[in-house]
């Protein structure tokens, strides 16, 4: 995977700095001036099939994309065991420093987001990093079942520009629940039809779990340039 031209990597520094962080790199197709941190959700990895997919339709759309893991998710690869999400605390504090590392490291715009749980915990600092752009995928606006609970009192108030992809059906923040909340005028939602928290469709509404994906990795490199 190489590494777009525009956004100025030194290769070696940055195929060194992945190794030594166990982060996962995909290098835009065409030549480049935005690079992603994307994050993955509560319960999957950053090589699931979903995370790897949306990297590579990205990069094929010339964005780069950095994956990286939270801590859990770093010791359950190691062994083995189930374990729950970091306290926010820790999962915020990692946030910090993978953005810290990667921008000292890539020039041009650089973006932070992630699936679920990433995008939430990206959502949190983006301000306080001064991001150029976050990007949400499935963001969980509320725990399953319960949209009287909204976790949505900063996103009122948040100044950097976003780009939420959220599926009509997500369980975790419908269409009409979502719409009823109270979001910064940064904030844009692009809803996919019958899509679930995975922007997976119903069959009934003519649409195909590959042809969601394809949009959503449209709107994203098309809203990042």
């Amino acid at each position: 995977m190489g590494v777009g031209g525009e956004v100025g990597i030194d290769e070696d520094q940055w195929a060194q700095c992945l190794r030594a962080h166990g982060w996962l790199w995909n290098g835009a197709k065409t030549a480049s001036s935005s690079t992603l941190i994307l994050a993955h959700g509560a319960g999957a990895p950053m090589d699931s099939d979903w995370m790897t997919g949306m990297a590579e339709r990205l990069a094929a759309r010339g964005v780069n994309v950095v994956r990286f893991e939270f801590p859990y998710m770093v010791q359950r690869r190691l062994d083995g065991g189930k374990r729950p999400p970091n306290p926010q605390a820790k999962l915020l504090e990692c946030w910090r420093e993978v953005y810290s590392e990667v921008r000292r490291h890539v020039a041009g715009q650089l973006a932070i987001g992630g699936k679920s749980m990433g995008g939430r915990m990206a959502s949190l600092v983006a301000d306080e990093l001064d991001v150029e752009r976050l990007v949400c995928l499935g963001y969980p606006f509320y725990a399953v079942g319960k949209p009287e609970k909204p976790r949505v009192a900063h996103l009122a108030e948040l100044k950097t520009p976003t780009l939420i992809v959220q599926g009509e059906r997500d369980a975790l923040g419908n269409r009409e629940a979502v719409e009823a909340y109270v979001l910064a005028p940064s904030i844009e939602v692009v809803w996919l039809e019958a899509g679930d928290h995975d922007l997976k469709p119903l069959k009934a509404s003519g649409f195909t779990h590959e042809q969601h994906l394809e949009t959503a990795a449209d709107k994203i490199a098309g809203w990042l340039k």
